[in-house]
């Protein structure tokens, strides 16, 4: 039975209520145990037990968590109230790297115009051209686009390039605030201050063996998560003229179906479709929804093993109304 967007934001309405004391315990489950780790793999280094240093694929999973509760801290969605949200966000993007009010703003427009194939480019979606686009554009173009669309570069180059070095000054972002500048430029100071303090307490060598690849862990898994989540087989795109919100986030967002622990991991953000329907959900909420109404793991589900062939998808096809390969472009 395909029941209608409009239908399914109604019925989600009782779970866009957030709950402090859910939330703080989500905070303190995934902030303590990184913190815990952290120190775990110093003293262990220290020790020169230097088969440790694996220890920073958990400590990379935990930043991803600790970026879905910042994210859910942008749409309001995490705490009931509005400033515990955004210092909580704030305080949480020192971790993660991504300045809060900027990436807020963002993502806030790629809600705002998600599927929609005349806002592309808008937030912060990944770019992708159309079938028709790609074979009437300048062979320059269709390198770049190539060339960006590369596996090696959307998940090995991309990573550590949007966390390292573009979230510390977004000058490809458009025109900002002075807010949005204030928070790039103060997140940077933060940064710098604390990982001051951490080098000057552990060493520098110390600190590059644990945090650096802890980071690329977590920017790689995010920057995945984020890829699959509209790029797939079978997702929406519309025109202006035919765009509907509510439709396009329900049909243009997947369930991406991960086992237990990996949706923990990733704060269930793999329940894209319910989340983009109703951005004021909070995470912690998602697998009631699902419990509640298993009619959604049907819609855009995506497993595990189907997700890897979406990296071969690359344009959009209005004909056929999916995604294809550059092959199939051919």
């Amino acid at each position: 039975m395909n029941i209608p967007a409009q239908t399914w934001y109604k019925r989600l309405a009782p779970y866009r209520t957030a709950d402090d004391r859910r939330a703080l315990l989500e905070l303190l489950i995934t902030l303590g145990p990184f913190l815990a780790l952290w120190a775990a793999l110093w003293g262990l280094l220290q020790a020169g037990q230097y088969w440790a240093i694996v220890g920073f694929l958990p400590a990379g999973a935990l930043v991803v968590r600790l970026f879905i509760i910042q994210h859910d801290c942008g749409h309001q969605s995490m705490f009931s109230g509005r400033r515990t949200n955004d210092w909580v966000g704030r305080f949480l993007s020192l971790i993660t790297l991504t300045p809060y009010d900027h990436w807020k703003r963002g993502h806030a427009l790629h809600h705002a115009g998600s599927g929609n194939l005349d806002r592309r480019g808008i937030g912060d979606d990944i770019i992708t051209m159309t079938v028709k686009e790609y074979r009437t554009a300048s062979r320059w173009t269709r390198l770049k686009y190539r060339l960006y669309r590369h596996p090696v570069v959307m998940f090995g180059i991309g990573p550590p390039y949007v966390f390292f070095l573009y979230n510390r000054l977004p000058l490809g972002s458009g025109k900002l605030s002075r807010s949005e500048w204030a928070s790039a430029l103060l997140t940077n100071v933060g940064i710098a201050l604390v990982y001051g303090v951490m080098i000057w307490a552990v060493g520098w060598k110390v600190f590059l063996i644990i945090q650096v690849p802890t980071i690329l862990v977590g920017a790689s898994i995010g920057v995945w998560m984020f890829y699959v989540q509209h790029q797939f087989d079978d997702t929406h795109w519309s025109r202006t003229g035919e765009w509907d919100r509510k439709e396009a986030a329900l049909r243009g967002s997947s369930y991406y179906a991960l086992p237990g622990w990996a949706m923990w991991v990733t704060g269930h953000i793999g329940v894209h479709h319910v989340h983009h329907l109703s951005a004021r959900i909070p995470f912690y909420h998602l697998p009631r929804i699902l419990k509640a109404h298993p009619e959604l793991k049907t819609i855009g589900r995506l497993t595990l093993r189907e997700s890897f062939s979406s990296v071969s998808l690359a344009l959009w096809c209005e004909r056929r109304k999916r995604m294809v390969s550059f092959r199939a472009c051919a």
